[in-house]
């Protein structure tokens, strides 16, 4: 991918960059002309397609400087989180991609290995990056390349999550390695950042004007052997390039303190102080507000899950709740308003807050611990040993649950069944709309045991009112006029997607019952009476379908000794690309169409043992292959 007139037309110095080596041979009085066209290029893209602006806008003359100092690709950057690369992007030969920015096989939103061999590693969860810099440099040690600069880019965010410190304490354990740590210093993640390192790091700026040099002041990172040197202006270019290359000659770990601006340059980004453009869809890139097509009345997920939670903080004094720098994006905000001591922002610590969360609960609370489902995965331990173990009512609620689009494989929230139907004690409920949503959450918090609520990104559907309800499990439909051969289990909102499919068998003369359980896990005892029956039951549901709902529906048939056959539809246990929800999930097979095509190769093959897992007939394996093209 190279930038060039077509790719970067409007902006001719950008049309000169097609290699960071073009940046370096800039002349210093160009470079705030290249900085001004970077900025405008990020906001014209991004205001097209949405994506994350205000985290770039804020490192323009960071990743210029960064460019300049180090040979990229032989001496390696590295991004913590990848948010903020859109820069590090265009600089490196990208900027005639950003047509497809976030869109199905278009431009990641995060680096990504497959795009460029300046992008090293493209996990976008936070706080992670030092580790990755810490056994790079050591792997440049032992192969005898110490000359090949480790630069890791963290921001203060995500300094306030436990594996940035235990990454530090192993860097001043050994701090002749060249590690240079640029800290991007905004005073903020999501919202600003909170607790004792973002003081002392307020500290560290407010004696800015003492002095200078590597050893100007103790702090926190002297203390821990490592050099240090700022703070310095992350929006003066030279002041960042003399900074750079004096960290790179010490030829030891060093951090280099960069205060910057988060969304600097860009008025509605720099003045946005709920933070509602570090993120975007589509906007008016005059305003920032959203572009008529992309705004929408209608409430989010999080929004019904919010405005729910604040109820019940109202009638239960006993509920709190806690979230891991994401107060405003999990639904936590109108709480935290109304209820602000019952509010707790942890920073970037998703194990802390699950343990956090055990204590309040062993003290008489009931914590509500908001998180999205992808991060959950980096607290399993906690959930499994912290928590369950003592039975203690904690409820989680995961947001972007399922596939979530654009952001990509690491934001997928589609792990979580697997991993949590193997704790023991634990609930999960997934609503398929938000009367559903308020139903479950109050049943959650009423529970006296942990609890899981799964909700996915975006908008919810319309009610769906059941035509019966048995032991808890509501019949969202029953073909009237045909025999019952095939029951679909829908795990929350793909409840949709499940009456469209039984409209369509229907129309082929096959009859359909269409089951929501509601609290999916553990199986309820009448959900296998109800699939004996059906000739075949089809679990549908936007996890990995290998351990997760289907496969304990399965299980359950087979412990009840119901004969049914089950066959479950979800996700492949593999990378799922970025795009948005409807595509993914119709190339997965887990759209109306695709559950109906999937249910008449089966309904025409011959009657199949049940299943655990993956099928492994011949039908199912069509059904396997169909759903794997996701891949």
């Amino acid at each position: 991918m190279t930038a060039g007139p077509a790719g970067a037309g409007g902006f001719p110095l950008l049309a000169e960059i097609g290699a960071p080596a073009a940046v370096r041979a800039l002349p210093p009085e160009r470079l705030p002309e290249l900085a001004r066209e970077i900025r405008a290029f990020v906001i014209d893209r991004v205001a097209a397609s949405g994506g994350h602006l205000g985290p770039n806008l804020g490192v323009v003359e960071l990743t210029i400087a960064l460019h300049r100092v180090f040979d990229s690709p032989r001496d390696t950057v590295l991004f913590d989180i990848g948010h903020q690369a859109y820069p590090h992007k265009i600089l490196t030969g990208r900027a005639g991609a950003f047509g497809g920015l976030r869109q199905d096989g278009g431009l990641s939103g995060y680096p990504s290995r497959a795009e460029s061999e300046h992008d090293v590693i493209e996990n976008s969860h936070a706080s992670t990056v030092l580790s990755y810099a810490d056994g790079l440099a050591r792997a440049r040690q032992l192969s005898g390349e110490p000359d090949r600069a480790v630069v890791a880019v963290i921001g203060d965010g995500a300094l306030t999550g436990g594996m940035a410190w235990e990454a530090l304490n192993n860097l001043g354990a050994e701090p002749r390695r060249p590690v240079v740590v640029v800290l991007n210093d905004n005073g903020r993640s999501y919202a600003p950042t909170t607790g004792a390192v973002a003081a002392h790091l307020g500290a560290l700026k407010a004696g800015a004007g003492e002095g200078r040099g590597a050893e100007r002041c103790r702090n926190l990172f002297t203390d821990l052997g490592l050099a240090y040197l700022g703070p310095v202006d992350g929006h003066d270019t030279a002041a960042l390039e003399s900074a750079l290359r004096a960290a790179r000659a010490l030829g030891r770990t060093v951090v280099v303190h960069a205060t910057t601006v988060k969304g600097k340059g860009y008025p509605p980004a720099e003045q946005d102080a709920a933070d509602c453009l570090h993120a975007v869809g589509t906007i008016d890139p005059e305003t920032g507000r959203p572009a008529p097509a992309s705004g929408s009345a209608a409430p989010s997920w999080t929004d019904v899950f919010g405005r729910e939670l604040l109820r019940l903080a109202e009638e239960r004094a006993d509920v709190v709740a806690l979230t891991a720098s994401m107060l405003r994006p999990t639904g936590l905000q109108p709480m935290a308003d109304r209820f602000p001591a019952r509010v707790l922002d942890v920073g970037i610590a998703e194990q802390h807050a699950v343990t956090c969360a055990a204590g309040l609960a062993l003290g008489g609370y009931h914590p509500v611990v908001a998180i999205y489902a992808t991060f959950l995965n980096r607290a399993f331990d906690q959930v499994l040993m912290d928590v369950a173990l003592h039975r203690l009512p904690v409820t989680f609620v995961l947001d972007r649950a399922g596939v979530t689009g654009p952001d990509g494989p690491s934001h997928h929230g589609m792990w979580d069944l697997s991993l949590l139907t193997m704790v023991p004690g634990l609930r999960i409920a997934a609503p398929r709309d938000p009367e559903r949503l308020a139903v479950l959450l109050r049943e959650a918090v009423a529970t006296d045991g942990p609890t899981v609520l799964r909700l996915p990104k975006g908008g919810p559907a319309a009610a769906v009112e059941p035509a019966a309800r048995i032991d808890g499990i509501d019949l969202l439909h029953r073909s009237p006029c045909y025999p019952l051969e095939v029951l679909l289990v829908a795990v929350g909102p793909l409840a949709g997607a499940c009456l469209e499919a039984a409209a369509l068998l229907e129309d082929a003369g096959i009859g359909v019952t269409v089951a929501d359980p509601g609290w999916v896990h553990p199986v309820g005892p009448a959900l296998a009476a109800i699939a004996g029956r059906h000739r075949l039951a089809v679990t549908v549901e936007d996890g990995v379908r290998i351990g997760g709902i289907g496969a304990m529906i399965a299980q359950a048939l087979q412990d009840a000794r119901v004969t049914t056959p089950v066959t479950v539809l979800g996700l492949p246990p593999a990378f799922v690309p970025h795009g948005s929800r409807a595509e993914l999930l119709a190339r997965a097979g887990l759209d109306g169409p695709g559950i109906a095509r999937s249910v008449r190769r089966l309904h025409a093959g011959p009657a199949v043992p049940p299943v655990l897992g993956n099928p492994a007939t011949a039908a199912a394996a069509a059904v396997t292959a169909a759903a794997g093209r996701a891949r």
